[in-house]
């Protein structure tokens, strides 16, 4: 089974995305995040500062992912005489 730290690293390497790019994606959700602390996700399990990306983590960034691709959601309005 696939954790969350495999799943953002397969992300990051099918959109060819870079760390600025995926703090800038979870930045479209309101999520901070360090660039230290976004590659302590990225290690090896067995490197001492290896870090479990959470499911707050890949939510946020999946969620950051479709405003980045699609933009913001547009509300439509609608005329009260339609």
């Amino acid at each position: 089974m696939l954790s969350n730290n495999d799943i953002l690293k397969k992300l990051r390497v099918a959109l060819s995305l870079r760390n600025e790019d995926i703090i800038h994606i979870l930045s479209l959700v309101d999520f901070e995040i360090t660039k230290g602390a976004l590659g302590d996700m990225f290690r090896n399990e067995d490197h001492p500062n290896y870090k479990v990306a959470g499911d707050q983590i890949l939510r946020n960034f999946l969620n950051g992912l479709i405003i980045y691709k699609r933009g913001k959601k547009k509300i439509r309005w609608k005329s009260p005489n339609n």
